[in-house]
This record gives C-alpha cells, structure tokens and sequence, in this order.
C-alpha cells in the first residue's frame, strides 16, 4: 500500500499525517458522524447543527442564534457548513444562508474567520499559525468562534468593507438599521 503524507505547520512544529484518500475519507466521515452524535446528545448553547441530507455527512446546516447583548440577538442565521473530505486536516467553508450584514462575513454569505483559514504561513502575514485552522478543531469551536464573531467583529479584516466601515464609523445609525433588518427577516424565515 502506498501512503501519502501532508506536511502540516503550526508554528517551529511540522506535522506529517497520512492522508492516503479511501483510509482519510473514512476517519472524517466517522469523525463528523461522532461529533454531530455528540452535539444532539449535549446540545450546545448559540447554535444548532443537522446534516443538509441524511446522506452526506459532509454538508451541514447550522442555524446560529444571535448572542444576548449584541444586535444580532433574536436572529435566527442560518448557514452551511462544507467539509473537504480530509477534514479534520483541511478547514470546512461556512456560508450563511440567512442574509446578515457584518464585517466578517461577504455579502454572498462566505465567512471569513481566521479559525477557517487554511492551516500553515498566512502569505499576507495578517495571522499567526495558530489562529488558523488546526486538526484539533471541531464543529464546536467553529460554532463558538463564529458566535464570538457576531459579538465582537474584527474590522481590522473584513470580508465585508462596506459593513465594516459602518460598523467603525456609525454603528449605532445604519449599521444596526442594517443588522436588525436582517434579525428580522431571519425571524420570518426561521419557521419557514
């Protein structure tokens, strides 16, 4: 049998795990199936996790509730979560399928959070290794880093320029006129 081998960096430590495609697709698949058993037998508060179709482990549907305190509270956000079957090694890609207007997340939904951040050396020398995706991360800390992202927004790298000049400049005019419009709607829809 032949193996095949990834590097992966994180920081001075270079890791080499075997990512030979059939034995790899196997462990993501009973790795996804462990942690989506885990989260419908400990639910975890701020969010809700299910598969698309019964028979794709890889494509979730998630629907964040919008965090006490912030504007985004009320809201029902819907979103996908699409993991690359060798996952846990790669990121999954997070769309929001509930429009919502912040700095963060690109007006076609795509969320852009260091945590989802392919692993290793950011080329723009923004982030550190260690605030992008590592193995060790789960739907959970994903789910918790996102919420943590709707109450605090990083301005510094938005996937959204124009809410996150809002945002900085009036967020308390258009900015929250904008997000509780978006609470709203996802209230509609949310029993839809």
């Amino acid at each position: 049998m032949n193996y095949l081998f990834r590097p992966i960096f994180v920081g001075d430590i270079i890791y080499f795990v075997n990512i030979s495609s059939n034995k790899m697709t196997e462990q993501s698949a009973l790795l996804l199936r462990k942690q989506l058993a885990e989260l419908n037998k400990n639910p975890v508060e701020g969010f809700s996790a299910g598969l698309i179709d019964d028979d794709d482990i890889y494509q979730w549907e998630v629907v964040v509730i919008g965090p006490q305190d912030t504007l985004f509270e009320g809201g029902f956000f819907k979103a996908h979560l699409i993991f690359p079957h060798d996952y846990p090694l790669r990121p999954p890609k997070m769309k929001f399928i509930t429009e919502i207007w912040h700095p963060n997340v690109a007006k076609n939904g795509d969320v852009c959070i260091s945590i989802l951040h392919e692993p290793g050396e950011d080329k723009f020398g923004y982030e550190k290794p260690e605030e992008r995706w590592l193995p060790i991360h789960t739907v959970e800390t994903i789910m918790i880093s996102v919420i943590s992202m709707l109450a605090d927004p990083n301005g510094d790298s938005p996937a959204n320029v124009d809410a996150a000049k809002e945002w900085r400049e009036d967020p308390n005019g258009e900015f929250k006129r904008k997000v509780a419009r978006c609470v709203r709607k996802s209230q509609e829809m949310a029993f839809d």
